[in-house]
């Protein structure tokens, strides 16, 4: 089948205030939508990738409009909503030679589930509600050999003006079993950047060697709320032998967006330690929770390339992390900036405040930590209560909330 995945069209100003918007701007590498697209592919299917960030809406159709898919996976986050339900509207008002068969996926149809349905009227057809790789190539068979969704683990859909909710797909355990992110379908990688500072090199490609977290911050949206699968570790292995692919492709640098590099420590110093056995010529910036690194292993990240790491400080108030449940403390946060910078890596700690309880002087606090920290970066956001976290599902413990689903970003 042809199948389009379509990230709706949208500028910086929707993400970022409009006076800082050029010092935020950012560009990801779309990883779940290539995973997708890859599965798709593996299967024999035809797929056409358009990103919003680059195309506008109306090029997005006449593109649709020329491509004739008979499936469109549109992905959706909370504040991106209400353009995924305008990008599925004009599809189909548009008098397409073909009906595609439209399904929503991403953080907010996961988050909200069958409430996507109901809102978007009969844009959507279906959509996907965990990790979208085989839930969306079921769909896609099912559709190809004329049947319907009945029974397909992760689907809600529509049958018959009535919405039909499937059982979820459980999460994905063999890691290594998925092919490589579809990264030939971005078109100009160099367009593909992350935020100012945070790189050295471009082309820069974004990697994930694990999925999940066993950590309970408030205001983290994971598929596994219970924490039951906790982390799924690919193997170094195949880690490795995407890192290789990377540089093949052309790329320079990787940024590794795990939630936490180093939550498996033996295994974060073995992938540092065999990026440095096989020369690889790559740099690379990393995240890790303060409480899991130590000198030598940042020295390893170090010795293998890295220039740079990203610790969640989040607050310079104990009060403000316990009731957040980071799970660290302000010491552990000084060790491991001091244990980075000692070893020579660039260090950004991101802040956030509106946290619950905060006072106006523990913001003064948190900045004040931040300055004696006195790391490379430390950027402020606002604490945002996005729908499928702990937050979000206690609303009523804390306070209200905008009913406008685009005030929903870092600094809404």
């Amino acid at each position: 089948m042809r199948c389009a995945l379509v990230i709706p069209s949208w500028v910086p100003e929707d993400i970022f205030s409009s006076k800082t918007a050029g010092s935020q701007i950012n560009y990801w590498q779309p990883l779940g939508t290539l995973y997708v697209a890859s599965v798709l592919q593996g299967a024999g299917h035809e797929v056409k990738f358009l990103n919003g960030a680059f195309i506008t809406h109306e090029n997005i159709l006449k593109d649709i409009r020329q491509f004739d898919p008979e499936f469109i996976g549109i992905y959706s986050t909370t504040f991106g909503w209400q353009k995924a339900k305008k990008t599925a509207r004009d599809i189909r008002r548009g008098g397409f030679q073909t009906r595609p068969y439209i399904v929503a996926g991403g953080p907010y149809p996961i988050a909200v589930q069958e409430r996507c349905l109901e809102d978007s009227g009969e844009c959507f057809d279906a959509i996907v509600t965990g990790e979208g790789e085989f839930t969306t190539l079921e769909i896609v068979e099912r559709l190809h050999a004329g049947k319907n969704l009945e029974g397909v683990q992760g689907a809600i859909y529509r049958s018959n003006g009535q919405i039909v909710k499937n059982q979820l797909r459980p999460l994905i355990t063999d890691l290594d079993s998925l092919p490589f992110p579809a990264r030939e379908l971005l078109g100009d990688v160099n367009l593909y950047v992350p935020p100012p500072a945070t790189y050295r090199r471009k082309p820069v490609a974004v990697l994930m060697t694990s999925r999940g977290c066993n950590r309970r911050c408030i205001y983290c949206f994971q598929m596994d709320k219970d924490r039951k699968s906790g982390i799924r570790y690919r193997s170094v292995g195949n880690v490795l032998k995407e890192i290789e692919h990377c540089i093949a492709q052309g790329y320079k640098e990787i940024k590794f967006i795990d939630d936490t590099l180093a939550a498996d420590y033996d295994r974060a110093m073995s992938i540092a330690q065999e990026i440095k056995a096989r020369k690889l010529d790559f740099t690379w910036f990393a995240s890790a929770s303060v409480n899991q690194v130590d000198r030598p292993l940042l020295q390893a990240f170090k010795d293998a390339g890295c220039w740079a790491i990203l610790f969640g400080a989040e607050s310079g108030v104990q009060k403000n992390l316990n009731t957040i449940k980071k799970g660290t403390t302000l010491e552990q946060i000084k060790k491991a900036v001091n244990a980075a910078r000692d070893v020579g890596l660039r260090v950004s700690t991101p802040f956030m405040f509106g946290i619950p309880g905060e006072t106006f002087e523990d913001g003064l606090k948190t900045i004040q930590f931040a300055i004696d920290l006195n790391p490379d970066i430390a950027n402020f956001h606002a604490i945002t209560p996005f729908p499928g976290t702990y937050l979000y599902d206690n609303l009523e413990r804390y306070g209200s909330i905008s009913d406008e689903l685009t005030d929903f970003t870092y600094q809404g």
